[in-house]
């Protein structure tokens, strides 16, 4: 492989809508394994995209040496396996050569990759994928299992670097560990988008994007946060130290002040005890109005300097505004039962995951996991009734709220305020604008279009739709919920979620946020 480098030189970036979401940003990024964060909506993957050539900057310049392979962070199971791994075009040029076919045009698409039909089933083989084939359609897989479908598409690439935008989402315990393993042998230039500690504790430095622009630090995440710490020590040192030196000068300021008054009286008061004439007093009066009005502006030019340097030093502290949200459902009767499913067979699911019985009473706060591809996504689309059994009784009695992985509920072209209007018609457009808000997305981000919106931005918008729907919903049915969001948003949801007095089951690889919620039970789906 080269030596492949980016290089951002200046870029700035517009939105559609006029905001100016970064500017004048310069870095490089080369061999080494780097991780980039930065909250929900500052522009990681679209910094991403400008790096790998799908968008252009508004101005400035990216440079770049070797061939670069950017794995999206919603993956749209769309096609065949083959097509999802990027391999679907040399497959079907190479068969048609086996059938017979001269056209350059398919030893073009072949290249030197006349194994890859091998190499691919050696891949999805290795990633656990047994049951699937190259013809598979894509749809059938789960969130998991598409994930690492679209990971073989960066392996078989060829690239020199590899983008990978939230590249552990939906991987269940084992496949996380793979993608750590492939990661350390992986040869090339690595850039990985996360909110993964873990996955970013693997990187030789972390890349920070804020609004102040690009900061790069060196080492992992422990190392970064570390940084950032002794950073926002120092910074509200130096605030703090700015706020007292503007007092003190604004107390000698005063003192000043005072002291002009004082020698002004009395000036005019000798003046009269003296009989001065008139024009004398007058001339006198005129010269110390004079110096008073200067001694006052150069008091108002040092006020306004004292306070731009406390401004100064308040933008370095670095504290974002406070993520909140709320649910709306009451409490749920002990024993009142809200679903009960009775020897269920579920459909699209192995055999050993296929029949389950479970019955969801009052406030009862179920936690499902498993690995990849053993039903969980199934059966919560069953509980929210998208789906119908293949066989057995299910019954549900609760008014749900669903939130699927891939956020289908969104429609790209409305805003999310629009989407919340419609979720509820009650609350009134002030309260559900402020309940955005608190979620960290102002005015000007509720009334863009949500397919304009960061992956982050955007499950707070399907979040908020579950949440504050009216009628309130009897039981959420949340399907890893903590996909995308950045970890103060991510802390709000633990927060919010372990307060909650309705019935909740939700589906989660992430073993620290499941623990945060207070679950009163498990259910363990079995592997293939």
């Amino acid at each position: 492989m080269t030596n492949t480098c980016l290089t951002l030189e200046g870029v700035s970036f517009t939105l559609a809508d006029g905001r100016v979401l970064f500017q004048d940003l310069y870095e490089v990024f080369d061999q080494r394994c780097t991780g980039l964060v930065g909250r929900n909506g500052v522009g990681k993957s679209v910094l991403a995209r400008l790096l790998a050539g799908e968008l252009a900057p508004s101005s400035g310049r990216i440079t770049r040496a070797g061939g670069v392979h950017y794995l999206r962070q919603q993956v749209a199971p769309q096609g065949t396996v083959a097509a999802l791994a990027g391999v679907q075009l040399a497959l079907e040029a190479l068969a048609r050569i086996e059938n017979g076919s001269a056209d350059a045009a398919d030893f073009d698409a072949v290249g030197d990759r006349w194994d890859m039909r091998e190499r691919l089933q050696s891949e999805l083989d290795r990633c656990g994928l047994l049951h699937v084939h190259p013809e598979t359609p894509a749809a059938e897989l789960s969130g998991g299992e598409a994930m690492r479908v679209a990971l073989i598409a960066a392996w078989l690439s060829g690239a020199d670097m590899l983008i990978l935008d939230e590249p552990s989402n939906h991987l269940d315990r084992a496949n996380r560990d793979a993608l750590l393993a492939q990661l350390r042998r992986w040869p090339g230039g690595l850039l990985v988008i996360s909110h993964d500690r873990e996955l970013l504790e693997q990187m030789e430095r972390i890349v920070e994007l804020s609004p102040h622009g690009l900061r790069s630090y060196g080492g992992g995440y422990s190392f970064y946060a570390e940084c950032k710490r002794i950073e926002q020590d120092s910074a509200q040192r130096q605030f703090e130290q700015r706020k007292l030196e503007r007092r003190r000068e604004t107390q000698t300021m005063r003192e000043q002040q005072e002291r002009q008054e004082r020698r002004l009286a009395k000036g005019a008061s000798d003046g009269r005890a003296a009989n001065q004439a008139k024009i004398l007093l007058g001339g006198q009066k005129n010269r110390a109005q004079a110096t008073a009005g200067k001694l006052r502006q150069q008091h108002a030019a040092q006020q306004e300097q004292l306070s731009q340097q406390v401004r100064e030093a308040a933008q370095q502290i670095a504290l974002p505004a406070a993520i909140a949200m709320h649910a709306l459902a009451g409490p749920q009767a002990a024993r009142q039962r809200l679903a009960e499913l009775e020897a269920v067979v579920l459909p699209y699911v192995p055999p050993s995951t296929r029949a389950i019985s479970l019955t969801i009473t009052g406030p009862q706060r179920i936690g499902v996991i498993g690995p990849n591809g053993s039903g969980k996504s199934t059966l919560l689309k069953l509980l929210d009734g998208q789906l119908a059994p293949l066989s057995g009784r299910c019954e549900v009695r609760a008014r749900t709220a669903y939130l699927d992985q891939q956020l289908n509920s969104l429609t790209p072209q409305r805003s999310a305020i629009q989407h919340l209007l419609a979720a509820n018609r009650v609350a009134g457009e002030a309260t559900l604008r402020t309940h955005l808000a608190q979620m960290g997305l102002d005015a000007q981000v509720a009334a863009a279009p949500v397919g304009t919106l960061s992956g982050g931005e955007r499950l707070k918008v399907a979040l908020a739709c579950s949440l504050y729907a009216h009628p309130p919903a009897q039981l959420l049915l949340l399907d890893e919920p903590s996909n995308h969001l950045d970890l103060a948003s991510l802390e709000a949801l633990e927060m919010m979620l372990g307060q909650y007095r309705g019935a909740l089951v939700v589906v989660s690889h992430d073993q620290a946020f499941m623990q945060a919620l207070n679950l009163t039970s498990y259910l363990h789906m079995l592997p293939n």
